[in-house]
């Protein structure tokens, strides 16, 4: 490349950086940085000679060098004897499970984001795996790219997971979708027909599906759900049959946002239930991997002739890799695909290749990683919060902990407040109430960031309750 256009392209990456706080060499760095993680500057990016970046941005090459150490320092830049400098990201950056955004990379004055409930990729296995997805790429450029059903490898891949978990499935049972609510929308538009009949919903449950479920005119029958005692099957019985309603969502593995987990016997009580009342269960199934329990357990999937099962990469994988499934009968599947919302719904092939690398021979070491390392963050969080005066239950998987907060203090919307005012956004319990207000006592703690921004973040939550 040459280094001119190298020099000037490096420069209008950067934006106005000397309005940045602190000494030049310091902000320069910071720009820099920024731009890597923004995508500005790809990685990898060859940087010109030093006495060239000093010419075009008008720096004595002192500054320059000053500002290039601090980035070398820090991880950002790699520097070989002879093959000059090259942007990369950081080990502690890309070995860890926390996204970028959570904390601008641990950097010490940046806000904290704790209100997504989600994970950074796994990034070493998802370049190898997009590289492999490249290689076998090309038959699928040869074709329409039409939406289907799934990739044949990705449908098989997924029915031979569920079969391996006692759930017997054929690849004609599956339909890929962008996205576990992207599923709930197809079968939504699909079964929910009478509008008069409620939808049966957990209580709290996850924003993402009520959100889903309000856009559909849904009529929302709430049933509670707690993290320490679960599902109350004898209320969930009154509720159907009382109100007789046609469908239920419900998270039976380590719900958002409780973490709360079903037990075998409350999973045939409700696959019994449904049978009975002619109720379609849709069984979001997002958090089943991610069970840190030691070892793992063993509960079956909520199944039955009337239960359809819901899953997604998201949570366990990345946010990013917008691949979702329905496993439901092969009559069901065919019937879905002739909906005009199917195609809309639908994810890009090379998505479904790449998930399909992910979710094949590298998933056990992926998925053992990333429980390991939610282990130690979901354990340091609720040591941190011991002496608070809150209580909560240490959930047995999935992302988050759900606190309530107690009589005294501010509501859990005056903290949340409280804590952007002072640079930490969080999510209150009203946000994951069925109808908006109650939950007040409530808040929901993400343990998806590092052990140092969960000090942090906590640090701020017990100072914002003194004031």
């Amino acid at each position: 490349m040459d280094s001119g256009r190298t020099g000037s392209g490096f420069v209008a990456a950067l934006g106005d950086w000397r309005t940045r706080r602190g000494p030049l060499a310091r902000a320069l760095a910071a720009a820099v940085r920024d731009a890597v993680a923004d995508g500005r500057l790809p990685v990898g990016t060859r940087l010109p000679a030093e006495r060239e970046l000093a010419r075009t941005l008008h720096l004595s090459r002192g500054t320059v060098v000053a500002a290039l150490s601090l980035l070398r320092a820090d991880g950002w830049l790699h520097t070989r004897h002879g093959s000059g400098s090259a942007l990369r990201l950081p080990a502690r950056l890309t070995e860890r499970t926390a996204p970028w955004s959570v904390d601008r990379g641990g950097a010490p004055d940046a806000a904290l984001d704790l209100t997504l409930a989600v994970t950074a990729a796994p990034h070493d296995a998802y370049r190898a795996a997009l590289a492999r997805a490249t290689e076998l790429s090309a038959p699928l450029l040869v074709d329409s790219g039409v939406a289907t059903a799934g990739l044949p490898r990705l449908r098989e891949l997924l029915a031979d997971r569920y079969t391996r978990a006692g759930l017997a499935t054929r690849p004609e049972q599956i339909l890929v979708t962008a996205g576990a609510q992207a599923a709930l929308t197809l079968l939504l538009d699909h079964l929910h027909t009478d509008r008069r009949a409620p939808v049966v919903v957990e209580n709290p449950a996850y924003p993402g599906a009520l959100a889903v479920l309000r856009a559909r005119g849904a009529r929302l029958l709430p049933v509670p759900v707690s993290a320490a005692d679960g599902w109350d099957t004898a209320h969930l019985t009154a509720a159907v049959r009382r109100h007789r309603p046609r469908l239920a969502y419900l998270v039976p593995d380590f719900h958002n946002p409780t973490g709360a987990h079903m037990t075998a016997t409350t999973r045939r009580a409700v696959a019994a239930l449904a049978d009975r009342h002619q109720l379609t269960v849709l069984a979001d199934e997002t958090m089943r991997d991610l069970d840190l329990r030691t070892p793992p357990g063993i509960e079956p999937h909520l199944a039955g002739a009337r239960v359809i099962q819901l899953g997604s990469a998201s949570k366990t994988l990345w946010s990013g890799l917008r691949i979702g499934w329905i496993r439901a009968t092969a009559d069901l599947v065919r019937q879905l695909r002739l909906s005009p919302l199917q195609a809309q719904l639908a994810p890009p092939p090379l998505e479904q290749l790449i998930a399909a690398e992910l979710l094949g021979a590298p998933f056990p070491s992926v998925l053992a990683d990333r429980r390991a390392r939610l282990r130690v963050q979901r354990d340091h969080l609720a040591g941190l919060l011991d002496g608070t005066g809150w209580t909560w239950t240490v959930p047995a998987g999935g992302l988050t902990l759900w606190l309530h907060l107690g009589a005294a203090g501010p509501s859990a919307t005056d903290l949340a407040a409280r804590a952007a005012a002072r640079g930490l956004a969080v999510t209150p319990g009203p946000h994951f109430s069925t109808d908006r207000t109650t939950l007040g006592r409530h808040l929901r703690l993400p343990f998806t960031a590092t052990p140092e921004t969960l000090t942090r973040a906590v640090g701020l939550l017990r100072t914002c309750c003194t004031v």
